[in-house]
């Protein structure tokens, strides 16, 4: 055997442990029209919700629906017009499934400022 056949081999093998190892890392994800995903926005441009900016910043926003599938691997969303700058067709690396749950919808209450614009504190509920 040659030294030429002997680095083909060991180039081979490295390529077949590498693209193993990337298979183990690999998940195939497949959504259905109308289901809710959330889109990946760590570094889109456009897409920051309230001006945050660094470490504050959100990596996922959404809940968006699913309009059609393109591709094996992309996804057009049904985007507000407040991410126009955002394109609407999405890699599938890029979202991730939303589960509803009633227990994320959040329930506030209006606070009621005083014309000298300052407001009080008033507990909701003693627990202890």
């Amino acid at each position: 055997m040659t030294i030429l056949e002997k680095m083909r081999q060991q180039l081979h093998t490295s390529v077949d442990q590498k693209c193993k190892y990337a298979d183990q890392q690999r998940r195939s994800l497949t959504f259905e029209v109308r289901d809710k995903v959330f889109l990946k926005v760590a570094l889109l441009k456009g897409a920051m919700p309230f001006n945050r900016k660094g470490k504050l910043s959100p990596w996922h926003i959404g809940p968006y629906e699913t309009l059609e599938r393109i591709g094996e691997v992309a996804y057009h969303l049904a985007l507000p017009p407040a991410l126009s700058l955002v394109h609407d067709i999405s890699h599938v690396s890029k979202l991730r499934k939303y589960i509803d749950d009633p227990s994320h919808v959040l329930s506030y209450e209006e606070i009621i400022m005083d014309p000298k614009l300052y407001f009080e504190e008033k507990p909701v509920v003693i627990l202890d």
